[in-house]
């Protein structure tokens, strides 16, 4: 997150390290600031002072339940946000408590939200010449991940239910996790119109493969599931056909399996490691991942790429993620202004390190 950046350190709670922000912030495009709402508004530094300062200042605030109303001051964690949120009544077993990614994921949501509303807001200062303060709420922004499961109650729509991988239509529960020789896959079976013409490529491979027979894979799987949930069909013809995709996937790699779901254009996808997607074919060709020097290590550290190709602005990785105070000379010395004996003295009382 912080490639490319520099770092300096700064105790705004003293007079002087706010004095230092202020000098700083008069020649800013942006203030990106996650403290609790009214902390920088209560040290003369809140959009209002800010506004005054540099009217061309664009304040992005990122908080966990958004600068104003009956929780805005409630405590946060990572996992609060998520199940505040939503998404974490989706995670995990259906017969089991909830779960939640391993790796923090509603600050990273809420970012993306808030370098979107950036972008605009540069946009309009465009326009307008002016600057603005934008509100990004944690939680609204990790609501986006249920991808409006949320609204169910609101449309009268079946609430969402917790199902770890797959689909459930009534009492027909269609599952997409399947079992390769080393590991799993996401496999989608068709049983609508829209996706029927899946299903039967797919079971022609299983055709060739000796494991079903051509009647299997001539069936109308367009209607099938809808005949299912009619009645007209049991479910039990379902677990037979998959208990023969079942056998199938785990008689191949992932590897294998992917490259014959490109040649016959499948709805399949690996389940892979962090190990696998660095190492992937795919990665190295598309150049996602990049090593960045760290002289500290006295060596590389291999980091995710640009996230977009831009041909007259390419992104490029220049530095890796200071350390504590790294920059402080040359931001504070040389750009700001500030003589040896300054920084000695803001040194000595604390404001920076």
């Amino acid at each position: 997150f912080t490639r490319n950046k520099r770092g300096i350190t700064l105790d705004i709670e003293r007079a002087e390290g706010r004095e230092v922000l202020r000098r700083l912030l008069a020649e800013a495009d942006f203030l990106i600031e996650s403290e609790p709402p009214g902390t920088l508004a209560a040290r003369g530094l809140g959009y209002e002072d800010l506004a005054q300062l540099n009217p061309r200042l664009i304040v992005v605030s990122i908080t966990p339940f958004g600068q104003e109303g009956p929780k805005a001051g409630y405590v946060d964690t990572d996992l609060i946000m998520m199940a505040a949120s939503g998404p974490m009544i989706l995670s995990g077993d259906e017969d089991r408590p909830p779960l939640r990614l391993s790796v923090p994921q509603a600050y990273a949501h809420a970012a993306s939200e808030a370098a979107a509303a950036a972008l605009i807001a540069l946009h309009e200062r465009r326009r307008s010449g002016r600057g603005q303060q934008i509100d990004v709420s944690v939680q609204q922004a990790a609501t986006m991940i249920t991808l409006g499961v949320d609204l169910a109650p609101a449309l009268n729509s079946p609430p969402p239910s917790r199902l770890a991988s797959g689909i459930r239509a009534g009492n027909f529960r269609l599952r997409t996790l399947y079992p390769a020789r080393d590991g799993y896959v996401l496999l989608i079976p068709g049983l609508t119109p829209a996706v029927a013409s899946f299903m039967t490529r797919l079971l022609q491979w299983l055709v060739e493969d000796g494991l079903c027979d051509a009647a299997l894979r001539d069936t109308d799987w367009g209607v099938f599931g809808i005949e299912v949930l009619t009645e007209q069909r049991k479910p039990e013809e379902w677990e037979a056909v998959d208990a023969l995709l079942e056998r199938f996937t785990r008689s191949k790699t992932k590897a294998e399996l992917m490259k014959g779901a490109l040649e016959r254009k499948l709805l399949l996808a690996p389940v892979m490691t962090v190990d696998e997607l660095v190492d992937s074919e795919q990665a190295a060709s598309r150049g996602s991942i990049q090593a960045v020097p760290h002289p500290e290590l006295e060596g590389e550290v291999r980091y995710p790429g640009p996230f977009a190709r831009f041909a007259r602005t390419p992104i490029t990785y220049r530095r890796p993620p200071p350390r504590l105070g790294e920059h402080n000379g040359e931001v504070l010395g040389r750009e700001l202004g500030l003589s040896t004996q300054e920084l000695e003295t803001l040194r000595g009382k604390g404001v920076i390190t």
